[in-house]
């Protein structure tokens, strides 16, 4: 069995946007019952849960962005950039511990400590850019961990899989001209799905063209659909990027019973992904994997998925 380990805490419920929005505390708190009831909190590993140095930060997010936010957190105002970035007093200190929560579990799953490990953190973060937020991410947590696996770690092939059913541009942006990071996304097309980006034909800007591989999925985007893109492209692109580290923006959207999108993903698809990149990482990356949770609107099927999720990360 391997060694997982998993951030929870109920501090990120604190990260509050108000009546009616889909980004709600309450996700994590169903996931958390899950687990427990399932036994697989007890089974993982606990992560310690701290702030990110902003140091870290700027390494992806400009000091504007930051100072925006901040003075917008503080000003008490409802959202920042658009509507549905909805924010809170407290919003970027629990953002900033999401992303150094994240930090940590890639410093751990390097350290050897463990074989990888599971985020269930909010908010979200891989519609957010280098200089604006968007579509309910704050801080780029996945792009964070990326950039601190090459620069605190010496990497040079980090692969992030995108399987969240928005696309996330905010991910593709930050590395789209760096060669030193694959991504990868399946998601809802964009001339239906929010955010509108992620045509196949986007592949990456200079040196980084190539490094960035769409695979955009029209409706009912059933299983199937989603294995064999799995077979082309995207296990030969990992195969000849060979990666040194695996990382997951593990959305849960695509299911056929959340409100947000018109695919129809069943949950046993989620396990089926977890483990065609759990052995991907054992081929090329003895195992080192992270997975950080994005989206997931529909309480019961997200905390079902999750513990799928979790259950084969550990193995069981």
């Amino acid at each position: 069995m391997a060694i997982t380990g998993l951030v929870q805490d109920v501090r990120f419920q604190r990260h509050l946007t108000g009546p009616g929005h889909p980004e709600r505390p309450q996700r994590l708190a169903r996931i958390q019952e899950v687990l427990d009831e399932r036994g697989l909190t007890k089974t993982c590993r606990a992560i310690d849960v701290s702030p990110i140095d902003l140091k870290e930060i700027r390494a992806v997010h400009s000091d504007q962005y930051l100072e925006r936010l901040r003075r917008t957190c503080a000003d008490g105002l409802p959202f920042i950039d658009v509507p549905d970035s909805a924010i809170c007093p407290e919003s970027l200190e629990i953002a900033m511990l999401a992303a150094g929560s994240v930090v940590n579990a890639v410093d751990e799953v390097m350290s050897g400590r463990w074989n990888d490990a599971f985020c269930a953190v909010r908010p979200p973060g891989h519609h957010a850019e280098r200089h604006v937020s968007m579509g309910f991410c704050l801080l780029n947590n996945v792009a964070i961990a990326a950039q601190h696996l090459i620069d605190t770690h010496g990497l040079s092939r980090v692969l992030i899989l995108d399987w969240d059913v928005h696309h996330g541009n905010g991910t593709q942006h930050i590395f789209e001209e760096d060669p030193r990071v694959l991504y990868i996304s399946l998601h809802g097309h964009p001339g239906i799905v929010y955010p509108g980006t992620g045509y196949a034909h986007e592949r990456g800007k200079g040196a980084g063209y190539g490094f960035t591989i769409n695979v955009p999925i029209l409706p009912p985007g059933r299983d199937e659909v989603w294995r064999r893109a799995f077979d082309d492209p995207i296990l030969p692109a990992i195969a000849k990027f060979d990666p040194q580290f695996v990382l997951i923006s593990a959305g849960f959207d695509a299911h056929r019973l959340d409100p947000l999108a018109p695919l129809e993903l069943e949950t046993e698809s989620y396990a089926w992904m977890t483990d065609e990149l759990v052995g991907a990482a054992k081929r090329h990356c003895s195992g080192r994997l992270v997975s950080v949770l994005e989206g997931g609107y529909h309480l019961d099927a997200l905390a079902d998925c999750v513990a799928m999720h979790v259950s084969r990360l550990l193995g069981s």
